[in-house]
């Protein structure tokens, strides 16, 4: 489909096999960005790798992403760190279900994602559980995620990091010490943006760890149904031509902006049977499809080489937090379920309009 939006030719990608088109076939010649006046208003269309152009330094700023932030070591490395936000989150819910209060699970979980980014990062916690600081967090980030749809922590850059010096007890002082070498390939301002990308059966007796998800088949199943039912940026982020090219006999204008509908993808009745039911199971009699940009009906990450450079840790944290959650508790809706609205906020990213709410007992 093709929309003229203004004095902008937009091209919307609602098939699996148009999007492998578009970010396999011809990546390269889909991979630039539009940029948004919100994002060149604050020059980060110059440093962040959501925006610049695929050349030498967006190469470099990914290669530093994959080896410094997401690389198998490091994430191991900081699997501490993920286990003591688990752990916090496993003993607020706790101290809920003693006193039978509701659990905002969207709440709960943004605030040990964002913990868990901010300890990596800066050593230290943005936000607490049931709290303004938390909820403020929030309303910030999700502000900023409608406006570029992309989160921004630059502000919360510490200048105190380049005059204290120091062993590297944070990734901030790791990044730091790179760009103060007389031979730095990073700025200043890499670092800032480079943080932007940042944010079975189990023995009751220990907590899930990442090594538990491989025999969590069903577990892994529904996680595979929401990201298909409900991906977090519907239509990722826009690509651009970059010069005219054909696709499926169309002629795609350079400079036209391209919106890949992977909400469409996902609910496509050609791919997927019952496309808008819940049925978890579709996963485990298909197992072999995967989310990490090889299979085109199930892309929320994105796929090629502008796939979202944190999906290693959003894969381990996703499952880890769902696992903590269901493997220490029982779960009652505060409301009846026929009561529940499903509604989301439709946009650039995508939220339940309504936050669950449940109500925690201890297993």
């Amino acid at each position: 489909m093709s929309l003229k939006l203004g004095s902008i030719t937009t091209v919307v990608v609602s098939s699996p096999e148009a999007a492998k088109i578009v970010l396999q076939k011809h990546d390269l010649a889909f991979s630039s960005r539009t940029i948004p006046s919100a994002a060149a208003a604050l020059n980060h269309e110059e440093f962040s790798m959501v925006w610049l152009p695929v050349e030498n330094q967006w190469r470099k700023l990914r290669k530093i992403c994959k080896e410094q932030m997401f690389s198998v070591a490091r994430l191991d490395a900081s699997q501490g760190v993920r286990r003591e936000k688990l752990q916090k989150l496993s003993e607020y819910v706790k101290e809920c279900s003693e006193t039978g209060r509701a659990v905002d699970i969207g709440e709960a979980a943004f605030t040990t994602s964002l913990n868990l980014m901010s300890a990596t990062l800066f050593s230290m916690d943005f936000a607490q559980f049931n709290s303004d600081t938390s909820q403020e967090m929030k309303d910030v980030v999700w502000g900023v995620m409608e406006c570029i749809g992309s989160p921004n922590f630059a502000d919360f850059f510490p200048d105190e990091k380049l005059k204290s010096g120091g062993g590297k007890d944070d990734l901030v002082e790791a990044l730091i010490e790179l760009s103060q070498r007389d031979d730095a390939e990073l700025s200043r301002n890499d670092v800032k943006h480079l943080l932007l990308r940042r944010n079975q059966k189990l023995n009751r007796r220990k907590q899930p760890c990442p090594k538990d998800i491989s025999r969590l088949p069903y577990l892994q199943a529904v996680v595979k149904k929401t990201f298909r039912l409900h991906p977090a940026a519907p239509f990722l982020v826009p690509h651009k031509a970059v010069s005219d090219i054909e696709i499926n006999g169309y002629m795609v204008p350079k400079d036209a902006q391209i919106l890949v509908n992977v909400w469409a993808s996902g609910r496509d009745p050609y791919k997927w049977v019952e496309s808008d039911a819940f049925v978890p199971e579709r996963f485990l009699e298909h197992n072999m499809i995967d989310y990490r940009g090889k299979d085109f009906e199930l892309i929320p990450f994105g796929a090629g080489r502008r796939i979202c450079p944190g999906l290693p840790l959003a894969h381990r944290m996703v499952h880890l937090i769902l696992a903590t959650l269901i493997h220490n508790f029982g779960w009652e809706l505060e409301i009846k379920s026929k009561e529940i609205d499903m509604n989301e906020k439709f946009g650039l990213t995508l939220q339940k309009a309504i936050s669950l709410r449940a109500i925690p007992t201890k297993l």
